[in-house]
């Protein structure tokens, strides 16, 4: 906690299904899309103390034919009108066998989102739910933090250096107690994904 808390992130990007959205499996309706509890406030917080957010997310839905990218941007522009505004989006279109460099675990998106905000990756974090999100960053350079939901591996938690019960957790780690500090909201526990299935981002 200490070590992050020293170097603030200048930027704070975060993965969509899971951690920032209910995680919804293969999503293409965005009347289904739905806050994560606290990422509001969250979101709120770090944009209060003048650092942009990001989201990156993987939609390999795209990639098996259960979606078309025109489906994601649709979801993609609800989450920007319920929790934005981002300075950065980054889609991984992909699928597990196609090899890109861009799809979590791979560090591709978190350093294109770096270069489009003129940050180096040590100067930016990143927050997401499962083992691939906290890979992704630790293969950019950048700082990840894992959010476990009930969808999270136990050994992606055992395996994760940097671990939070929730996003205002996640923002002391990464900023210590004189940091953004979200207002708490009033609002229902963390949700499994529906059907209690990883989404897109496996």
């Amino acid at each position: 906690m200490t070590s992050s808390a020293l170097h603030p992130p200048r930027a704070v990007l975060f993965d969509r299904d899971g951690t920032l959205v209910i995680d919804v499996p293969y999503n293409g309706d965005p009347a289904r899309v739905r806050p994560m509890p606290g990422a509001r406030a969250a979101l709120a917080a770090v944009r209060a103390a003048g650092l942009p957010c990001g989201v990156l997310t993987n939609q390999s839905g795209i990639a098996r034919g259960l979606l078309d990218r025109s489906q994601v941007d649709a979801v993609n522009a609800r989450v920007e009108e319920l929790l934005g505004p981002f300075a950065v989006w980054e889609v991984c279109p992909h699928g597990p066998q196609d090899g890109c460099g861009c799809r979590k675990p791979q560090p591709g998106m978190i350093l294109r989102a770096c270069e489009r905000l003129g940050l180096q990756p040590d100067e930016v974090a990143f927050v997401g739910d499962i083992g691939a999100d906290v890979e992704a960053a630790a293969a950019a350079g950048a700082r990840g933090v894992l959010v476990p939901t009930p969808v999270t591996r136990a050994e992606e938690v055992q395996a994760a250096a940097l671990v939070a019960p929730d996003l205002a957790g996640a923002l002391q780690l990464l900023f210590g107690a004189e940091g953004p500090a979200p207002v708490p909201e009033q609002g229902s526990p963390v949700l499994q994904a529906a059907d209690g299935l990883p989404g897109g981002g496996r």
